[in-house]
């Protein structure tokens, strides 16, 4: 996940439109390497504009900077899996000699790993592993950890608050094994609060909708009993509020997960708790340099391993109302605090020193 959100800047637009150029061919680089290796970069969807604005340009600049000669092949599957399986073959019978997936399915991916380590192609699972085919090496934030943190800032927010009720947790998607690890780390915080779970759900390809749904649901069904809601990501947070706004009910506090641009605006506003700042750059450039590795005939070493798999995990941030201002204002931040300080937010922006 990332600091970056939904924001049309420029040189970020920019970038994401020569990553996508790379998709019919890929872009070489101007950097220092010499190889002329290609690499495959498969991204799971376009729900999240995560993918074209920031991971993918991201990736490409830092293997331009590495390799003057090397080329990224960029492709998205509109999550669907065997879209993701046709473009892994396609990348293949290109003559890869690495693949960046982040997978749709990762159940389904272990057969992409699975063909690619058969031609002598090392795969690294990206920001969602791949559990049931050990890859040959894992970069993400820690997701486990991200779960840990936004439970527990919520639960310690209830408990200062003094309030009552219980709890909804709204997962992630059932075929994204990092969701399962954000979920394990809702569950360790949640479990022992105190707090009574009232209902919980594993959303369908991260769909808002079918979060808005089931929480509209629960609020009928838990009417006055909804102290707080762990929601895994943005999509699923901001599905969450528009649920107790459509049904004209107090907002609890709410988590997110990514600092999506809505989401900062939100978390500004008061109608979301918390999110997490996931700067991409950090995940982007460790891929880069870890395919970069492969690409050379190297076999880097983890830093720590998960699922059997050599592993990078970097640890995020918890960003609330009380520390917002600070992570805006930290150089290299993705989204611009003129982005965020709309004339909607222009009267908070100014309460938190934004303005």
């Amino acid at each position: 996940m990332r600091r970056f959100g939904v924001v049309a800047v420029a040189g970020l637009v920019a970038l994401a439109s020569a990553a996508c150029g790379a998709d019919e061919g890929g872009a070489g680089g101007t950097g220092g390497g010499s190889s002329d290796a290609k690499i495959a970069f498969l991204m799971p969807d376009i729900a999240s504009t995560r993918y074209e604005l920031f991971d993918a340009p991201l990736f490409t600049a830092k293997m331009k900077e590495l390799c003057s000669g090397c080329t990224v092949l960029y492709q998205n599957a509109a999550a669907d899996p065997a879209k993701q399986q046709q473009q892994a073959n396609s990348m293949l019978a290109q003559g890869v000699k690495a693949i960046v997936i982040d997978p749709v399915d990762s159940a389904a991916a272990a057969s992409i790993v699975q063909t690619a380590q058969s031609q002598g192609v090392p795969v690294i699972a990206y920001d969602r592993p791949i559990p049931d085919k050990k890859a040959d090496y894992y970069i993400s934030f820690d997701n486990e950890k991200i779960g840990q943190l936004i439970a527990q800032s919520l639960v310690d927010h209830l408990k200062q608050t003094k309030a009552t009720g219980g709890i909804l947790q709204v997962n992630g998607s059932p075929t994204d094994a990092a969701a399962g690890l954000i979920k394990k780390g809702i569950h360790s915080a949640v479990d022992p609060s105190g707090y009574k779970l009232l209902a919980e759900f594993d959303t369908p390809g991260w769909q808002p909708p079918k979060a808005q749904e089931w929480v509209s649901g629960q609020i009928t069904r838990f009417p006055n009993q909804i102290a707080g809601v762990v929601a895994a990501n943005d999509g699923t947070g901001g599905a969450t509020i528009a649920a107790f706004k459509a049904a004209g009910a107090k907002v609890p506090p709410v988590t997110g997960n990514d600092a999506e641009l809505a989401a900062l605006q939100r978390v500004i506003s008061g109608d979301q708790y918390n999110t997490i700042s996931k700067p991409i750059k950090i995940v982007a450039d460790a891929a880069a340099v870890v395919a970069h590795e492969f690409a050379q005939g190297n076999k880097p070493e983890g830093k720590t391993t998960l699922f059997d798999t050599p592993s990078e995990l970097f640890t995020p941030t918890v960003v609330t109302r009380e520390n917002i201002a600070e992570i805006l204002k930290e150089p290299g931040f993705a989204v611009k605090i003129a982005d965020i300080c709309t004339a909607e937010y222009k009267a908070d922006c100014a309460e938190l020193g934004l303005s």
